[in-house]
């Protein structure tokens, strides 16, 4: 399956635990991950990986992943966006 596809039988919106935090917890974890690679490493591949990482991420969720959630569950998405970051809490916001 391509990465980029969702599964569009996929209806499950979690807001508690660590969701609660921020939406995308795991791509959160990739973002810290790759910053602390960067930094240890301190080279240009490092670098321009962890910014690639970022605008691949970045074009994933919004353009394909937010898209599917807000068709899945309209008003219920767009409340909780409302309230919790896209990867930091309280950063990212959808208004």
């Amino acid at each position: 399956m391509n990465a980029a596809v969702v599964d569009e039988r996929e209806t499950t919106l979690v807001r508690t635990g660590v969701f609660g935090q921020v939406r995308n917890p795991i791509y959160t974890a990739m973002f810290a991950f790759g910053f602390e690679i960067a930094l240890a490493t301190t080279n240009l591949a490092a670098c321009t990986g962890f910014i690639l990482l970022i605008a691949a991420v970045e074009l994933q969720v919004r353009r394909v992943k937010e898209p599917h959630l807000l068709r899945a569950h309209g008003d219920a998405y767009r409340g909780f966006a409302a309230t919790v970051g896209r990867f930091i809490p309280g950063v990212g916001l959808m208004r």
